[in-house]
């Protein structure tokens, strides 16, 4: 099985600028998912696909690959992951005459991973030949069951008002979208204007912090200073 992490890092944000080569505890946002990739048991190359040559240098002294530069219609800030999925299968196919058969998709913006996690996101995939993608999410610490919605200045239960009053432990668990780590099946990208369904392979992970705002910038420094286990293998490419 031909596996291969791809690394999204447009040039253009806005919330933070440059967000993706900003520096975590003496080291560029998307140098963080370059070292977990390569110190997954199962990753056998790391491409990085970015509309900058400046990041795709800044990709390639970490240890990735940047052979080619995303076309700027497919890094708006409204282009969907399938663009970038879509674009770097086309050029692999053109260009080396082969595709992998899944990517393990990393957002820059979900620094403080552990790859031994990453290697279970991928067993678990592995083992299921019906699940067309995976994505990683960890359970909410309340159920939208417990929301409100406004309603003309009124509110009233955001998934029907039955849930309103019961203890939160007999609400649905719910389960956010972290980013830590996403599998794709080239196969279904090229196939499907959906790249995740109809089996969406559901991976549980640990919390964790990803990247909006400057202000997370400073939580996650504080985090990364207690010592995180990708330090060692950043240090080997600085």
């Amino acid at each position: 099985m031909n596996i291969c992490a791809i690394i999204p890092a447009r040039a253009g944000s806005k919330g933070v600028t440059d967000k993706n080569i900003r520096c975590l505890a003496g080291h560029p946002l998307l140098a963080w998912s370059i070292a977990a990739a390569r110190m997954s048991r199962h990753i056998r190359r790391v491409l990085v696909s970015t509309d900058s040559e400046r990041y795709a240098s800044i990709g390639r002294h970490y240890g990735a690959e940047a052979p080619f530069l995303r076309p700027a219609k497919y890094a708006a800030d409204n282009s969907p992951d399938r663009e970038f999925l879509l674009h770097a299968i086309q050029w692999l196919g053109e260009n080396e005459g082969s595709v992998p058969d899944i990517f393990i998709h990393l957002r820059p913006t979900t620094p403080l991973r552990d790859p031994a996690c990453i290697d279970e996101a991928i067993e678990l995939f592995l083992k299921d030949s019906q699940a067309t993608s995976l994505r990683s999410a960890h359970e909410a610490s309340e159920s939208p069951a417990k929301w409100f919605a406004c309603n003309e200045g009124f509110f009233a239960g955001f998934m029907g008002d039955q849930w309103l009053n019961l203890p939160r432990q007999q609400c649905p668990k719910a389960y956010i979208p972290n980013g830590y780590v996403d599998i794709v099946r080239s196969a279904t990208v090229m196939e499907k204007n959906d790249i995740y369904m109809p089996y969406m392979k559901a991976f549980i992970s640990p919390y964790v912090h990803e990247v909006d705002t400057p202000e997370d910038f400073q939580y996650l420094e504080y985090e990364a200073s207690k010592g995180h286990l990708l330090l060692d293998e950043l240090a080997k490419w600085t």
